[in-house]
């Protein structure tokens, strides 16, 4: 059965976020396949994969038909204390022997930062170009991941605020995003890890052409700018940005597999029981290099 890709929501007026047919993210993708799901992310930005039944090994190969895999440098938990590979982050509530964390346990609270608007990786001097989330275990209710369309949110921007923001240029640090919780609690070595890297406020995509917003609790300052108003204006945009017209909510179901581009979005988690599991496998395609030596 050859690959279709079918919007979510076909009445809407944004072409935001795709459901594929006939994929299987378990076996070798061959290079027409690769090429559909590589359109479809550029036109959609968000795509969903139903019944994917794979492993971490599967995850990865699948991940590897669109760049590099990012290592999970950016995860609080590092060496023996990892429950997964260094190529997958994880995004749940378990320790490495696979229980529940405290409700105080310092990753827990550091992982509550994915419940903020973000893209992946936008605190690494490379940042990343697509992720790809597989549901191995969901709550009975809660948990969606809502992602919002930083193309479409750029097109409606007054085109004062669009001139404005054009050049401006960003720091982008973990410190900055886990911060704005009260979350604190940094060793020296992680404060020299995060330390924060500069991004671009806008980017054109490489294939389309189309400029978008590139944004995230990540960033924390503007080059440039006093603090505060760089922080305002970061704000605002966040705002206009993560309007519900720009946004898509994905309702998770146990196996679904969802890839987006961290170039042109946003998205966060929602909140869900803390007693039970969530437990979610992310791997990352890294870009092809920082954002200041892409051109706008």
């Amino acid at each position: 059965m050859p690959i279709t890709i079918q919007p979510i929501e076909p009445d809407r007026p944004i072409e935001f976020g795709a459901e594929v047919l006939g994929a299987d993210l378990s076996r070798p993708q061959t290079q027409a396949e690769v090429a559909a799901i590589e359109a479809g992310m550029d036109r959609f930005a968000v795509l969903v994969f139903r019944d994917q039944r794979i492993d971490d090994d599967q995850q990865m190969a699948f991940s590897r038909n669109f760049g590099p895999l990012e290592t999970a440098s950016g995860d609080i938990m590092q060496g023996a204390a990892r429950r997964l590979g260094n190529e997958v982050n994880d995004i749940s509530n378990l320790d490495r022997d696979g229980r529940l964390r405290a409700r105080d346990d310092r990753a827990r609270l550091f992982g509550l930062g994915n419940m903020l608007w973000h893209s992946d990786s936008s605190f690494k001097a490379t940042p990343s170009k697509y992720s790809l989330l597989s549901a191995r275990i969901i709550p009975d209710h809660g948990g969606n991941t809502e992602f919002a369309d930083m193309r479409a949110a750029w097109d409606t921007l007054d085109p004062a605020l669009q001139t404005q923001a054009r050049d401006l240029v960003c720091e982008h640090s973990q410190l900055y995003s886990r911060g704005s919780l009260g979350f604190s609690d940094f060793t020296a070595e992680e404060q020299a890890r995060f330390a924060p890297v500069p991004q671009r406020l806008v980017r054109r995509h490489a294939v389309t052409g189309r400029l978008s917003l590139f944004l995230a609790s990540h960033a924390g300052a503007i080059q440039g700018w006093p603090m505060p108003e760089a922080r305002m204006l970061l704000r605002d945009l966040t705002e206009i940005a993560t309007e519900r017209r720009f946004v898509h909510v994905h309702h998770w179901r146990q196996w679904d597999a969802v890839m987006w581009d961290n170039r042109v979005t946003m998205h966060r988690a929602r909140r869900y029981p803390s007693d039970q599991v969530r437990d979610m496998h992310r791997t990352t395609i890294a870009d092809t290099g920082p954002t200041l030596e892409q051109p706008v």
